[in-house]
């Protein structure tokens, strides 16, 4: 990276002091030419199986990852081929594995050696660092420390508790690691108990999906499938970083990209996965210098630009069919697939027809000229597959992004044929499978009159609570507990500053996980950490070895096994776990056997069977399938399960993605927060992120040279970033170093969850509420440094 060398111009009106331990000096900030994959991705897993003490035993497992008969990743949620690669893992799904199958462990005597509020000074890689959880914990105020409890005590008061308490005032919530089979008592046990609070992490990131999908589709899903990647014709990239996120999808876009087919790009920073890629398992792409391009055309929108970029591509299609019907040439609408299948394509195209194309350059940030260039090849194209992430399903107006790129699709009937269909990247590696059997806050989502008729009980009809209204209640003092199943879900939500107060006052928290974490820090009155097998770990029950199942993103359905040893005799599976709790927590049921399923999970997948035949049909006999197998979705044979039977154009109503940004303010920014190269989700394996250049800090913010020069920075200083809201509330995150990048002018980059502070509760997508990460407004106060660190 360039260091911008300018004078300060501006003089600020209020400076933060900063805090010397709090500056990263061992930090640089060196440019990454490389491609991804190739001998980068060999170093990196070399030295997490390394930093992790498991380089033989970690090699050995990771040949079974994503195969038949073997485990599915734990971190990300992208397909299993039937007919998988010899190493069917990319360099995050090692690092998640290394993490899981670790050496280190968080014995008794880790605890007894460090308080609490020792532990809640240390950075998110030093406090998953010390390795697996080996016992539960009970934490104890009057050492500050974490205490071992039995698990029968720890059961019976965490039973007791729940039962003095009403169930609207607990909340149950799921991240998206857990099983079918977990995820399907779990949400069993929180009706049974008579509560609908259960959120999961998909409302914090694709949420705005399943809100928009079913308006446009019919579908909570997307409809592509890994066949379709070997028929498509184009590929449409919007907001994922691919090289990091789901680094398998690789694979599949070398193999289209050979066959010449194009892959157009929209994202604010240049993904190097989506740049160009080097196969670790291509002998001659890993001794010469060849790889392969993956977009052929790269546009580097705005943040919340997506919107206004797919109606322009529209407005250009419309603009050419228009002419292409005066002139009696081949129209570039499919108008038989919009005539039988569609409805609202009139209204749809009048409002783009009308939008300005000086307003949608500017809100896109990108030309008319590339939007036209984009509109013509995709034009072109006989089938295409438009794929998205977090990017754009992380904003205010996520909603209607996602309606405009479906509508996108539907203008040439790219949807329920081969090679086509819209394709939502999912994050975690079952979030989307939990959905299915179950875990929703929206009663009308589930199948309440099986579960009446099966297990003889009244399911809660009302409404339950989602993320951002779980920590409405918390803030506001209206919530009595919280369990979480999994997952880091105070580092994970907005608005840390306003929520770590409020956490601390809740009268019970407990925490299923295989490692310490920050959301075991900020803990509530009594707190419970419960230590759980990983979904590698060999799962033995009395009917013997077990196996569990996920969805990935595809909605394919796998079988997944584990195969190392358990990391202490003391761990008790995640079903394990919520039976023992339900048998004390519920009264006694004959309709329920607890005991049963978790002695063989078989049963529990017929009763998945029983609750949703249509999808989940000879569920035992399918699971290992290779490929997995797939769920029913109309969409996919052009049957639209929408209130009017047909695929609907939404007609957009505006272009910017959030409409309570305080304009174009020079001094205003929009920050976006994002994963860096060493992370999923909130566990951060290292401090580096090498695809952007960044090594042994993540306390940075990345600008655009010309933002840096206007706001009077230099490369290497350090600001204050302060959120720009109404509400009377202060956030600020100190001590964030800045350097120059490729990023489009006025846009900001840096790290999730550090930055989750500038994130108001409020900020959220209309519609969805997912929180607004993607597009955050705040300014920059220069920061004082010592005269010694300058």
């Amino acid at each position: 990276m360039r260091r911008a060398n300018c004078p300060s111009m501006i003089q600020p009106a209020r400076r933060c002091d900063m805090k010397t331990k709090d500056i990263p000096e061992d930090a640089t900030f060196d440019e990454y030419n490389n491609a991804a994959g190739g001998w980068g991705s060999v170093k990196a897993l070399g030295s997490i199986l390394q930093q992790e003490h498991v380089i033989a035993s970690g090699t050995r497992i990771l040949m079974h990852q994503n195969k038949p008969e073997g485990f599915a990743c734990v971190s990300c949620s992208w397909a299993k081929p039937a007919d998988p690669h010899l190493f069917e893992f990319c360099e995050n799904g090692a690092k998640a594995t290394a993490w899981e199958i670790t050496r280190k462990r968080a014995t008794a005597a880790f605890f007894a050696q460090h308080t609490v509020t020792e532990m809640e000074a240390w950075n998110d890689l030093e406090l998953e660092s010390s390795g697996r959880v080996t016992e539960p914990m009970k934490y104890d105020a009057a050492s500050d420390r974490y205490l071992p409890v039995s698990w029968s005590e720890a059961f019976d008061d965490i039973a007791a508790q729940l039962r003095a308490m009403d169930p609207k005032k607990v909340v149950f919530y799921a991240s998206g690691r857990a099983s079918l089979e977990t995820s399907y008592l779990y949400q069993l046990m929180a009706r049974m108990y008579g509560t609908n609070n259960l959120p999961d992490s998909s409302n914090m990131c694709h949420e705005s999906t399943s809100v928009a999908l079913p308006q446009t589709i019919g579908v909570p899903v997307g409809t592509v499938t890994l066949d379709d990647f070997g028929q498509t014709d184009c590929i449409l990239f919007f907001g994922h970083n691919t090289g990091t996120n789901a680094p398998r999808m690789l694979h599949p876009l070398e193999e289209v990209r050979k066959r010449g087919v194009p892959v157009i790009t929209f994202n604010p920073l240049r993904e190097r996965g989506l740049e160009r890629f080097v196969n670790p398992q291509s002998p001659k792409e890993m001794v010469t210098p060849a790889h392969t391009d993956i977009s052929t055309q790269y546009l580097q929108i705005k943040i919340g630009g997506d919107s206004a970029a797919a109606i322009g591509m529209a407005k250009r299609i419309l603009e050419r069919d228009d002419k292409a019907r005066q002139e009696g040439l081949p129209r570039l609408l499919d108008l038989a697939f919009i005539e039988e299948h569609t409805s609202g394509f009139e209204q749809f195209a009048d409002a783009v027809r009308a939008a300005p194309w000086d307003e949608l350059e500017r809100h896109a940030g990108v030309s008319r000229a590339e939007l036209e260039l984009a509109a013509d090849t995709y034009a072109g194209a006989g089938r295409a597959m438009l794929m998205y992430g977090m990017g754009v399903t992380q904003h205010r107006e996520a909603v209607r992004t996602i309606h405009m790129l479906t509508n996108l699709l539907l203008m040439r009937g790219n949807i329920g044929k081969p090679g086509a269909g819209i394709c939502p990247i999912r994050g975690h590696s079952n979030v989307q499978g939990q959905r299915t059997v179950g875990i929703t806050e929206k009663p009308e989502l589930v199948p309440n009159d099986k579960l009446r008729a099966l297990y003889h009980f009244e399911p809660p009809m009302e409404k339950g609570l989602n993320t951002v209204e779980a920590c409405e209640k918390i803030r506001d003092g209206e919530l009595s507990a919280f369990f979480m199943l999994g997952g880091n879900f105070v580092r994970a939500i907005p608005d840390h500053g306003v929520m770590e107060a409020a956490w601390r006052k809740l009268p019970l928290t407990v925490q299923v996980v295989t490692h310490f974490n920050r959301s075991c820090v900020i803990h509530g009155q009594t707190s419970y950490v419960l230590p759980c097998l990983g979904r590698i770990e060999i799962d033995r029950q009395r009917g013997g070895e077990q196996a569990v199942s996920v969805e990935d993103s595809t909605g394919c359905m796998h079988g997944s096994r584990g195969r190392a040893e358990p990391a202490s005799p003391h761990l008790l599976s995640e079903p394990a776990i919520v039976a023992e709790l339900a048998k004390r927590l519920l009264p006694f049921n004959p309709q329920v056997d607890w005991d049963g399923w978790v002695g063989d999970y078989a049963r529990i997948r017929d009763a998945i069977e029983a609750t949703y035949p249509d999808i989940f049909r000879d569920f035992n006999a399918r699971m290992w399938n290779p490929g997995g197998f797939a769920r029913p979705l109309a969409a996919r044979e052009r049957q639209w399960k929408t209130p009017n039977g047909r695929a609907n154009f939404m007609t957009p109503d505006g272009f910017d993605p959030d409409p309570d940004m305080p304009g174009d303010a020079p001094e205003v920014l929009r920050l976006m927060t994002t994963r860096g190269d060493s992370q999923f989700n909130t566990t951060v394996y290292s401090l580096d992120d090498r695809f952007r250049g960044v090594w042994g800090t993540r306390r940075v913010l990345l600008m655009n040279l010309r933002d840096l020069q206007q706001h009077g920075l230099a490369a290497g200083d350090f600001v204050c970033a302060e959120t720009v809201s109404a509400d009377g509330v202060e956030r600020r995150v100190p001590h964030l170093r800045v350097e120059p990048f490729d990023i489009p002018v006025g846009c900001v980059m840096g790290y999730f969850p550090e930055l989750n502070r500038l994130i108001p509760l409020f900020h959220h997508a209309r519609g969805s509420k997912v929180p607004a990460a993607k597009s955050v407004p705040i300014r920059l106060i220069p920061e004082l440094r010592e005269p010694s660190l300058s």
